[in-house]
């Protein structure tokens, strides 16, 4: 019996009879198996939404069965893409000087737990440099002020660009990316901040969430748009909490929300189990 290869099959289109049935032959007419498949029809944007985990055997052409799905998504008028389960997304990691969510994602990476490559880690603060190293990955030292923002931003495409980097991971890196490319990384860069927003802005915001007497704390990851913090949303979670509950109590809850938001939605990216069409996600997890 031949090796089998596995690939997804990701369509979003206008919602029509028979996608997925025309889906399902496509894939068996090119030899291959359906592992799982989910779908999801949005009735109230007209939208329909199809995920397809297959396999194929190494002997079959993967080139033709990616021609006969780009033609059902022409049919469809359809956005789709074909992804090798074989070829892991290449991740770059993002960091500021707070490093929980990137201990997390180091730790999830080194024990195999993580669907990743990861490339390298990159920081506006050299002082994270020990903490990837002794995890044995590469940290690259990219500092900025107002007047390198520009020159760093520069540097980071070149990064991405060089190294064939499929996703950025902002895990904390409080800087503000720039329209132009929160723009070239639309659907490729993942952010993660506490779910108070637009509330409590700024600095220490467990702090003034503690001085209002707020019951659940929480997190957001979402893709990065030109709009701050506004992108289609992957994941969230929250916790209650009471009025006993102290301020540093809220920021360790804060951060153990953040690590486990993030690491689901980094993981179903890299799964190919989120589609974004306009300003919402699908997440078939």
């Amino acid at each position: 019996m031949s090796v089998a290869s596995e690939f997804v099959f990701l369509l979003s289109c206008d919602d029509q009879p028979g996608i997925l049935a025309s889906a399902a032959q496509v894939v068996s007419a090119a030899g291959g198996d359906i592992r799982d498949a989910a779908s999801f029809a949005d009735a109230t944007q007209g939208l329909f939404f199809v995920r397809i985990h297959l396999s194929l055997p190494v002997a079959s052409d993967a080139e033709l069965l990616e021609a006969a799905l780009a033609a059902l998504a022409q049919r469809y008028r359809g956005t789709w893409s074909l992804s090798s389960l074989a070829t892991p997304c290449r991740v770059v990691i993002a960091v500021s000087k707070f490093t929980h969510c990137l201990n997390d994602l180091l730790y999830r990476v080194s024990v195999g737990n993580m669907p990743i490559e990861l490339v390298a880690v990159m920081s506006n603060h050299a002082t994270v440099r020990d903490v990837v190293e002794r995890a044995g990955f590469e940290f690259i030292h990219l500092p900025v002020t107002k007047a390198t923002r520009a020159a760093q931003e520069g540097a980071i495409r070149d990064l991405l660009r060089e190294r064939n980097v499929d996703l950025l991971v902002l895990a904390r890196y409080m800087q503000i990316l720039s329209d132009e490319l929160a723009v070239d990384l639309a659907g490729r860069c993942i952010n993660i901040h506490h779910s108070f927003l637009p509330s409590f802005k700024g600095a220490r915001p467990y702090h003034q969430a503690y001085e209002r007497g707020v019951k659940l704390i929480g997190a957001t990851a979402h893709y990065v748009t030109g709009d701050l913090d506004e992108g289609p949303i992957i994941e969230q979670d929250v916790r209650r909490v009471t009025h006993a509950t102290s301020a540093d109590e809220m920021v360790a809850l804060g951060r153990e929300i953040e690590c486990s938001v993030l690491a689901r939605a980094v993981r179903w990216h890299a799964e190919h189990r989120v589609l974004v069409r306009n300003a919402r996600s699908v997440v078939f997890n």
